[in-house]
């Protein structure tokens, strides 16, 4: 089974840059963020409608230099198993309000006796290969990564207790979501919203744990690694390709 170089990165005190995933659907697009260098991309399911057979297409065709993760839908079991026995090295679960679900998160990732995913060997998440099952366990423990979304004010109120979860290896800001739920919409610079991602990160300081989030452009994600957080998507396709166009559509017509 393959080592993820994200997780051991993070382990060492690095950061780690990748990409979200949400409209391009195709072969060829981890590839793509793979030769720009990304790390780790994140497959989306909860806003695109996506299948667990597409995620499993998609998590085929990525390189072996880039990590794949799969934001799942829900807390949930099927998601979450499931979509690790077809490959992903990583989950990103959204909405994340308490320790009891992040301990669900847990249990429904790992194999016993860290967790009760069921077992299932020789098939995707393995490479289709044989060998001692225990270590296939212990490695498939070790090497997933595993994120918790905090984005609602009662995440925040929890995050202390959230962070403390044994397996939680990342808390991952969704600044939409946060704050929507602080009742301020889109004001991430509202001294309401840099509380709660600074309680946030101070959270994870404290456990032992990453903190993660989505950025877009270049100074805001520079800013953000100077804040603190140490893993960071570097936007999602569908936008860094309408950017790209924009930018050069308006430079040649001017």
């Amino acid at each position: 089974m393959r080592d993820n170089p994200v997780k051991q990165k993070l382990n060492r005190g690095e950061n780690s840059l990748g990409t979200f995933v949400f409209e391009f659907n195709s072969t060829g697009i981890a590839r793509i963020a793979a030769a720009a260098g990304a790390e780790f991309v994140v497959f989306d399911m909860e806003h695109t409608g996506w299948s667990v057979e597409s995620i499993r297409a998609l998590i085929a065709t990525t390189p072996a230099t880039t990590v794949p993760i799969v934001r799942v839908p829900a807390t949930e079991y099927h998601f979450i198993a499931r979509t690790l026995d077809v490959g992903s090295m990583g989950i990103m679960v959204p909405m994340v309000e308490t320790a009891q679900q992040a301990e669900l998160i847990v249990r429904s990732a790992k194999y016993p006796p860290a967790g009760r995913r069921g077992a299932a060997f020789g098939v995707a998440h393995d490479d289709y290969c044989g060998g001692d099952v225990g270590e296939k366990i212990q490695q498939a423990n070790s090497q997933q990564i595993l994120i918790a979304q905090i984005e609602t004010a009662t995440g925040v109120e929890n995050v202390e207790a959230i962070a403390a979860v044994e397996g939680i290896d990342v808390l991952w800001i969704g600044h939409f979501d946060l704050s929507i739920s602080l009742g301020i919409p889109a004001q991430f610079d509202h001294p309401d919203f840099t509380a709660a991602v600074d309680r946030v990160l101070a959270a994870a300081q404290s456990h032992d744990k990453i903190g993660g989030i989505m950025s877009d452009g270049v100074a805001n994600t520079k800013a953000q690694l100077q804040h603190g957080f140490r893993m960071i998507a570097f936007g999602g396709d569908l936008w860094l390709y309408q950017q790209a166009l924009s930018d050069g559509l308006r430079a040649v017509r001017e």
